[in-house]
């Protein structure tokens, strides 16, 4: 798929040119300035958290890396505070995330526009008005001087002064942004919000211009941390309580009945909990997926595109882990990945294969499976609050060409279902030419297919937030402040 966004500034609503990758989990902002824990640290070590920052910034747009794991492996290098970790974290993201709006900003105080910066300064003024704008517990004069003297440090007398008078512009204007008159209400969400026009247009055209806004809006909120807890070891209830006595702020999960909500835990990857198979960390949209396959133990699973594993393992853990799970991925290493989550959960009946989905049905028995699970490669655009580069990243013809692909994995993969057994259909994604155009069109060719989606246990708890799209369920991001999901359930008619 390509990467990348257009030339510019955004003036126009458009993507701000930066290459940017998938990244992690990551905090932003808002457009009310939320107050931000780890923002406040020791002079020296706020600088260096900054320009720990504007390094990540300036190789994630220069190189095209990978911002998560270049951020990860720059923390580690850097020997910061774990305060300063944090504001790292907030500075990266958010800037990213927020990269339209601050270019538009700037727009109106860089004389020779910012497209011609050098990329160490551009990122540096974003970094400065990032925080002014969206961090109330940094100073708007602390973020002020910090860059000014970053500038003195990396470049020459004329650089530091353009910074300090860019940035002392912006405090002198008040309310920021500013929108020029005559703007559609695309144009005023792509600019308020830091979103690529044609996303916002496009989610305006298929769910109203004001779901589209709450869309956007939720993509900059920061992503909750939740985990799945695993029901062969303990249950919910019990893990809750041991979580709440630790002194943690954890609460279950509206989205799922397996689902825990943690508020500040920090990594629970690093807990004995998740080394010893009792958790997984999942968005709790996710974890529907397995709830709509419904797998009974003792039956015959199919998980098609299972990399890294989550939801097999939840299949496995419905099932009382007494079946088969066949948990298939095209690359071996992302198989290996799949492994070792069922080795660090105990689960016994998932079995991994490596190979492209097309080709399952040339390898497997025909009509051998109880339930099929096709978590589709999609667009990902229902998690772009995880990972913000994926709005710079994406074309609307990367929707188009992924689209076939999911069409044809959908035909293929069926001739594997056993009559009488289901077949769930799930993306991560809220558009529907992948979603509910790609079930309609297998319907429409497959009359020995029935949709039967809203007859789960899946939809009666969703029905009053999520939306019926087609024959299926699609969860946006303001909805629980979870992913968006989309999952269709299907049967073979006997």
């Amino acid at each position: 798929m390509s990467a990348g966004g257009h030339n510019g500034a955004g003036r126009s609503g458009q993507a701000p040119s930066l290459k940017v990758e998938n990244t992690g989990p990551g905090a932003k902002g808002s457009n009310a300035k939320p107050n931000r824990k780890g923002a406040a640290g020791g002079k020296s070590s706020a600088d260096s958290a900054r320009e720990v920052a504007l390094d990540v910034l300036v190789r994630v747009e220069q190189q095209g890396a990978y911002s998560n794991l270049l951020l990860n492996s720059s923390l580690q290098k850097s020997g910061l505070s774990r305060e300063d970790t944090g504001l790292v974290t907030e500075l990266v993201y958010g800037s990213i995330s927020r990269m339209l709006t601050l270019d538009y900003v700037l727009g109106d105080f860089v004389t020779k526009g910012i497209a011609k910066l050098q990329p160490w300064v551009r990122n540096l003024l974003r970094l400065g008005l990032y925080q002014i704008m969206y961090l109330d517990r940094i100073p708007s004069h602390a973020a002020v001087n910090e860059a000014v003297n970053i500038a003195k440090k990396r470049g020459h007398q004329g650089i530091s002064g353009m910074v300090n008078g860019v940035l002392r512009s912006v405090l002198r204007a008040g309310n920021l942004p500013v929108l020029k008159e005559g703007l559609s209400g695309e144009e005023r969400i792509s600019i308020l919000h830091s979103h690529p026009l044609w996303m916002v247009q496009r989610w305006a055209a298929e769910y109203g211009i004001e779901t589209a806004e709450a869309m956007c809006a939720a993509n900059n909120e920061p992503p909750s941390v939740s985990v799945r807890v695993n029901t062969t070891m303990i249950s919910r209830d019990n893990l809750l309580a041991q979580m709440q006595q630790e002194g943690m702020e954890a609460s279950v999960s509206r989205v799922s009945p397996y689902g825990i909500v943690v508020k500040g835990g920090g990594n629970l990857a690093l807990t004995s909990w998740y080394s010893d198979g009792y958790i997984s960390i999942q968005d709790e949209s996710s974890m529907l997926v397995a709830e709509a396959v419904d797998p009974k133990p003792g039956m015959n699973v199919l998980d098609c595109c299972a990399a890294p594993g989550g939801k097999s393992a939840h299949m496995a853990e419905l099932m009382k882990d007494e079946g088969c799970i066949y948990a298939n991925d095209l690359h071996e290493h992302k198989a290996k990945l799949i492994a070792d989550q069922a080795l660090r959960l105990g689960l016994e009946s998932i079995t991994t294969g490596s190979r492209d989905a097309l080709e399952l049905v040339d390898t497997l028995e025909p009509e051998s499976f109880d339930r099929i699970l096709l978590d589709a490669p999609c667009s990902g655009l229902g998690v772009i609050r995880r990972k913000p580069d994926l709005k710079w990243r994406k074309q609307p013809e990367d929707v188009a060409s992924v689209a076939a692909l999911q069409g044809e994995l959908l035909q293929s993969v069926a001739r594997l279902l056993k009559p009488g057994g289901v077949l769930v259909y799930s993306t991560c994604t809220t558009e529907q030419a992948e979603n509910s155009g790609i079930v309609a069109d297998f319907l429409k060719n497959n009359p020995g297919f029935a949709p039967v989606t809203f007859s789960s246990t899946v939809w009666e708890r969703l029905e009053e937030t999520a939306v019926a799209a087609g024959e299926g369920i699609q969860l946006l991001p303001q909805h629980f402040g979870s992913d968006g999901f989309y999952i269709a359930r299907l049967e073979r008619l006997l």
